[in-house]
């Protein structure tokens, strides 16, 4: 089964827990894009891989239109009942692939994009196809789990994912998302990164682990060296995980005018 396929599935099967998860629903980094887009009333406004729809939840009473885009109907249909029982009806639903958007060019303002490119197969041809939609100008907002810069930890964390959601395609290192959004054409203007713990119960239970790939998970977690567990702060007891962390981008770029 190809990346997007599993995909499909994998959130299929699991849209209402991303819904109300409440680590999708809400954080700073929401609160940050929010104050960003605030003032835009005239803009129109791209989300691309909604997910549970709290992006464009969050950002339609600021903006002209959103359009919430998503690879998985059943994840779409979902946002779609979340965002209007909010009341919001500036909000229109596509189904779509985040690495071929069905849209003309230079069609939206602001694009945004929260926790889902580590799901894309070519994440390259998703930088490229948000340049191209943007208008002159218009903002790319960009949020997403980081992996290391070391090799060791970037592919513990790779695997730890993997073990977890087979549709995980791969987190990407600081590094590699700066030269690849600047070799679009983006003007970086601001990259922030912060700290993200994830409870490890919660964690699985969005993606309905079954007890047994759970514990291979925690077995996996516990085993590792030493100055792996030291790095990503995994806490345990009783030879259980209890949570773990790791780490986040915020990226905001613009479109430039000349590109």
């Amino acid at each position: 089964m190809d990346n997007k396929k599993m995909v499909i599935n994998q959130f299929g099967s699991n849209a209402r827990n991303y819904v109300i998860s409440q680590i999708h629903a809400k954080g700073k980094d929401l609160d940050f894009i929010r104050e960003v887009v605030k003032g835009g009333k005239d803009k129109v406004l791209l989300d691309v891989a909604t997910g549970g729809g709290h992006v464009a939840n969050a950002l339609a009473p600021f903006v002209k239109t959103v359009t919430a885009l998503d690879l998985t109907p059943k994840m779409l249909a979902q946002a779609k009942e979340f965002i209007e029982s909010n009341g919001h009806d500036n909000v229109v639903f596509v189904q779509g692939d985040a690495e071929d958007l069905p849209f003309g060019d230079k069609s939206y303002d602001v694009v945004t994009c929260r926790v889902a490119p580590h799901h894309f197969p070519n994440v390259k041809r998703f930088i490229g196809e948000s340049f191209r939609v943007l208008t002159d100008g218009g903002m790319f907002i960009l949020v997403d789990n980081v992996s290391p810069e070391l090799d060791d930890f970037d592919q513990f964390y790779n695997e730890v994912e993997k073990k977890r959601d087979p549709s995980h395609y791969r987190a990407y290192k600081k590094s590699e998302w700066i030269s690849w959004i600047e070799e679009k054409g983006f003007s970086i203007q601001t990259f922030l990164t912060f700290k993200k713990r994830f409870v490890f119960d919660e964690w699985c239970k969005t993606m309905n682990l079954s007890s047994e790939a759970k514990e291979e998970l925690n077995n996996y977690m516990i085993a590792s060296p030493r100055e792996v567990i030291n790095f990503f702060s995994i806490e345990m007891e009783n030879n259980q995980i209890h949570s773990f962390q790791g780490e986040a981008m915020i990226l905001i770029a613009l479109k430039t005018i000349n590109a």
